[in-house]
């Protein structure tokens, strides 16, 4: 089959690799119809996130129809149409019944590796490195679904893929991170990155309660998407300095709750942490660029709530945790629980309360996907959301 595959650092190429096989009683194997982009990709294509192989293939938002079923599977059959989170629960282990899927026990084939960066072992992921398992991913033709009795879910008929693709992460890890945030009715929210994470975040703000939405960019497209569907003021970065503007719309309070939608890859421009910390990844004597998570720290008001849904990878230097315990913030983070959103955020869509096809920008066939890597990555052509179709 075709798959995009990593070959080093920024070097992803659509390569012929085995299909994939039921190698469990509890796996599906699915005819990919439409898998994505994620910014959460760009990390490996930039060469950010350890223990990736050359030929590894890559991907995690992914769709397909079933086409082989495992012996303990009855949830499906073969023809069904479904979305597979992006990372994958055994369904029995402590954390995986109290639904904190993403830190499941048992699916990471290499915890040992986890454990040794980490301290502990998060849930197995698709397409992303050795450490978190080694899985192959879904920019493919084909993708073995381990652990299919618990992670996917299935379409409803007469919905088309770009309505249900996006549950496979960016609209749950949107929605997750304001929910993290804990909005209550009336809060402003300023959200960090008006990615893909970053729509779907705005939207879920005002889902939530929030009664004004503030989102921080400096990517022409991105801002006018973020005041176009999702209704919010915007605040261009290279324009203004974030923290005094932020002040200025909130009459020196801050905002009540901040969403850092951006992570590890954080792009200030001019800044001197930013500048400093690009200095420091490129002499490997770095792992992270955290400017927005200091510039939430300081801008968030007294007692209020910093979520962040953005990747980080390792060890974050001159973090403000000083200011974070003085003003009496709250942190809430992690890879989204995906499993426990699947049915409520499908509902919202079917019930018409949001179609996530809004983002989607570019569409292109497996064999262009090295090319989109590179424009999603350097902002090209308006690329905000690229989804490819096997």
């Amino acid at each position: 089959m075709k798959a995009l595959c990593w070959h080093g650092k920024g070097d992803i190429r659509c390569d012929t690799v085995e299909d994939p096989r039921l190698e469990d009683d509890r796996d599906i194997i699915i005819k990919v119809t439409s898998c994505a982009i994620c910014g959460s990709d760009l990390h490996l294509m930039n060469g950010y996130m350890p223990t990736m192989e050359s030929g590894d293939v890559l991907g995690h938002e992914t769709m397909g129809e079933v086409i082989e079923v495992g012996k303990a599977v009855t949830k499906f059959n073969v023809g069904d149409r479904v979305v597979v989170p992006f990372n994958m629960a055994c369904g029995n282990c402590f954390f995986c019944k109290k639904e904190l899927f993403s830190l499941c026990d048992r699916s990471n084939r290499n915890a040992e590796k986890a454990i040794e960066a980490m301290g502990h072992s998060p849930s197995g992921l698709f397409g992303y490195s050795h450490m978190l398992g080694g899985y192959a991913g879904g920019q493919a033709e084909y993708l073995r679904v381990p652990y299919a009795d618990v992670g996917p879910i299935k379409v409803p008929d007469g919905m088309d893929d770009d309505q249900v693709l996006f549950l496979s992460d960016i609209f749950p890890t949107g929605y997750m991170a304001a929910e993290n945030a804990a909005i209550e009715d009336g809060d402003t929210v300023a959200i960090w990155g008006c990615g893909p994470v970053g729509q779907f975040a705005i939207q879920s703000a005002w889902m939530l309660g929030a009664g004004r939405v503030i989102a921080i960019d400096t990517v022409p497209e991105r801002l006018e998407m973020a005041r176009t569907y999702g209704r919010a003021e915007t605040l261009d970065f290279g324009a203004v300095k974030i923290y005094d503007a932020l002040m200025d719309m909130t009459d020196g309070r801050g905002p009540d709750r901040c969403i850092d939608c951006v992570g590890t890859e954080s792009d200030a421009g001019a800044s001197a942490d930013a500048m400093l910390d690009k200095a420091k990844a490129a002499l490997h004597i770095g792992t992270d660029r955290p400017h927005v998570l200091r510039e939430a720290i300081f801008s968030c008001r007294k007692g209020g709530t910093i979520s962040v849904p953005g990747v980080y990878i390792g060890m974050l230097d001159h973090l403000p945790f000083g200011a974070a315990m003085n003003k009496a913030l709250t942190f809430k983070m992690g890879q989204t629980h995906t499993h426990r959103y699947l049915q409520p955020l499908l509902d919202k869509v079917v019930g018409g309360e949001i179609d996530p096809s809004f983002v989607i920008t570019h569409r292109a066939t497996l064999e262009q996907g090295p090319e989109l890597y590179k424009d999603f990555r350097d902002k090209k052509d308006g690329c905000i959301k690229v989804v490819m179709t096997p």
